[in-house]
């Protein structure tokens, strides 16, 4: 069988999300031509828009009876555009990296040529709206601008300004700005010549753009007044657009209420911010804090867009907005003029506690603002997240966090931080890490969309993360990494959360000893959350993740691991995978992982990937649509004559199976060795009730 190794680069740095060295698959000249729009993409064969009758709501591109209690609470409703009335054309579905369509929600979107339209109807009272779109880039990189018509009810008209300064990375991680530019680790191993290129003869060459991806963005808009369910929103790309090309993802509406007002507390204005934003409003937020802080008052910010260009520090203080539609901390990128003590070279909006080696800060809580920042590239030594430090015994509830490197970013040791009902849109690495002895903390009813990395992350880099839990949250479309990533820990529980559509080099949840990551101890628990559209290809590997996959890199995976009540929802490849990295799969093992009560609705190959010395049991798990063999066992690859070095243990209970007949048959017990590297794949029908 064939070797794979993820080959890797530092690994992350503290506080600075550095990842593995991301190699991926040669983009064809095709997908460049749909990419770059140099070529018109074929109208799908079916499902092109033009529906009629009642608007079809999404969640995550799904039926919402599919997901019913699972993901986060909001207040918007989600619609395709592929679902809507358009004369564009209908792109995808494509699961292909490197396309438009791969990243797009449900993996399918509308392209409009200038002058062409789509239309939604709403499907309940709305005043507010917020569009997920790419338009293209620069010929030399840095972005556009164009414009969008939104007609509402087929009279209310405004034009909605869509950027791409924020979206289009290339090359090699950590990425570049330069679509024309030449490899940026000719060093590296990459898998498009499957060679190190500079010490190739002769050297090989790439396409150029080399591996474009992060292609959407969104923006969102008040309308201003409150519009019916049954009316419409036609969004138009104008005539006389700029932009060869817009692709609309999806719409969300929903109904804003009014602002908040918080009378008794320091408001920001009578200390000198300027809710225009055409004044830096930085040291009037100090202003404001300090003597809240004295009287022991809330600071409130009222409506307006508050220019802030730096980090405001905060520690046992309440920072109260108007509402996230409302109040928006918004800052450029400043590039420093030397490198801060921390390793930044660029400084931005954010808030941020103390670190932990000066006691971190305590009593934070912060509700009820956007965060807009201005992170075009990704610096992994710069501290530009909207929220960052240590913050114990802490709050974060209703933001709206935005074009800023990581939502929030916390670096231990802390304790008891809660995170509610927060949208995290549009990041350049990561959604939400703990990482470095969090404890105690959560993230529930909370939003990630289109992140440069992991969406929710625990890295228990040199002091473990514990008791900690990720509860009811939606992660849709990470560009790369995984929608959930665990890496070590102790104690702590993902429970009741939706993630759908990863891109590449990661899948929906991943349990890793990576990254310096200390081990998993105690018990780990996975309960309760559906999957969508994940278990992709990974291009290092050139094989099919899992939807939750674990992955033996650095140390034995071997805690008390339950996964209890998940859903694994059109799986690309497999829905479950356990793996070695092969040039440590004879030291390292994955055991005793639980699985119970689980559904899967649909694989494109196996239930099971067993790429890795060890053991799992099963206990009522229930497939169908299964593509492949049920049961893909490959062990550590030594192939015995007494069976595979992965045994599984049927507990009962697990029915139903696929194309090869039952997906849990006698004949692969204990450890019947069924390796198929490389299997076909049989695209599964969309899920279903159960």
């Amino acid at each position: 069988m064939a070797r794979y190794t993820l080959h890797t680069a530092a690994g992350r740095v503290r506080g600075r999300a550095r990842r593995p060295v991301r190699a991926v698959a040669v983009v064809t000249a095709a997908a460049a031509g749909l990419v770059l729009g140099l070529g018109a993409p074929a109208p799908a064969a079916a499902g092109h828009g033009d529906r009629q009758g009642a608007p079809a709501v999404t969640r995550a591109g799904l039926d919402p009876a599919l997901v019913a209690g699972r993901g986060a609470s909001v207040d918007f409703a989600e619609q395709e555009a592929e679902n809507a009335t358009t004369n564009g054309t209908v792109i995808g579905p494509d699961r292909t990296a490197y396309t438009l369509p791969s990243e797009a929600s449900g993996r399918s979107a509308v392209r409009l040529k200038p002058g062409q339209y789509v239309e939604f109807t709403l499907p309940r009272a709305a005043n507010a709206l917020t569009v997920r779109y790419s338009v293209p880039d620069a010929p030399r990189g840095g972005g556009i601008t164009a414009p969008l018509d939104v007609t509402v009810a087929g009279g209310h008209r405004t034009t909605m300004p869509l950027t791409s300064r924020y979206s289009w990375l290339y090359n090699q991680y950590p990425f570049s700005n330069d679509p024309q530019g030449d490899l940026l680790h000719p060093d590296w191993w990459i898998t498009e010549c499957g060679c190190v290129p500079a010490s190739t003869t002769p050297a090989p060459t790439v396409d150029k753009p080399f591996r474009p991806s992060h292609f959407y963005d969104e923006q969102r808009l008040l309308l201003g007044k409150r519009y019916a369910a049954g009316d419409t929103v036609r969004l138009t790309a104008p005539r006389n657009s700029g932009a060869a090309w817009t692709v609309v993802d999806l719409l969300d509406t929903q109904l804003v209420g009014a602002p908040h007002v918080e009378k008794h507390a320091a408001n920001v204005v009578a200390f000198g911010a300027d809710p225009s934003g055409r004044r830096d409003a930085g040291d009037a937020f100090d202003r404001a804090i300090a003597h809240a802080k004295k009287r022991h008052l809330k600071v409130y910010v009222p409506p307006g867009t508050y220019q802030v260009n730096r980090h405001i520090l905060v520690d046992d203080v309440t920072i109260v907005g108007a509402g996230s539609w409302y109040t928006v901390v918004k800052g450029h990128q400043v590039t420093l003029g030397a490198p801060a003590p921390d390793g930044s070279v660029h400084t931005g909006v954010g808030f941020y506690g103390k670190d932990a080696a000066d006691g971190g800060s305590h009593d934070v809580h912060l509700s009820g603002f956007a965060v807009e920042g201005d992170v075009r590239e990704r610096v992994d030594t710069d501290q530009v997240n909207s929220i960052g430090g240590a913050l114990s015994d802490s709050t974060i509830d209703g933001l709206y966090l935005h074009h800023t490197k990581v939502g929030m970013w916390f670096d231990g040791p802390m304790t008891g931080l809660r995170v509610t009902r927060t949208v995290i849109a549009d990041q350049i690495a990561d959604g939400v890490n703990f990482h470095t002895g969090v404890s105690d903390s959560s993230v529930t009813d909370t939003f990630v969309r289109n992140t440069g990395d992991d969406g929710l992350a625990m890295w228990s880099e040199k002091t473990g993360d514990a008791r900690n839990v990720f509860a009811h949250n939606t992660v849709q479309s990470p560009v790369l990494a995984n929608g959930i990533a665990l890496y070590g820990g102790t104690d702590n529980t993902v429970t009741g959360n939706l993630v759908a559509d990863p891109v590449r080099e990661g899948s929906a949840v991943q349990v890793g000893s990576r990254f310096g990551a200390e081990p998993f101890t105690g018990e780990l628990r996975i309960t309760d959350n559906t999957t969508v559209r994940s278990g992709p290809f990974e291009l290092n590997w050139k094989i099919g993740l899992g939807a939750i996959w674990f992955y033996a890199l650095e140390r034995d995976i071997d805690a008390d691991i339950q996964v209890t009540g998940d859903h694994f929802l059109d799986s690309t490849y497999n829905a479950i995978m356990l793996v070695s990295d092969f040039p440590v799969k004879d030291k390292y093992a994955i055991r005793g992982v639980h699985f119970k009560d689980i559904r899967v609705d649909g694989t494109g190959t196996s239930v099971l990937s067993a790429r890795s010395a060890g053991s799992a049991s099963f206990e009522n798990v229930d497939a169908r649509n299964v593509g492949a063999v049920g049961v893909n066992n490959c062990g550590s690859f030594h192939f015995p004559a007494s069976g595979s070095e992965f045994s599984v243990n049927d507990l009962g209970g697990n029915d139903g199976g696929g194309t090869t007949g039952p997906w849990l048959a006698s004949w692969e017990l204990p450890n019947t060795i069924t390796c198929d590297d490389r299997p076909p794949v049989v695209p599964p029908p969309a899920p279903a009730p159960w």
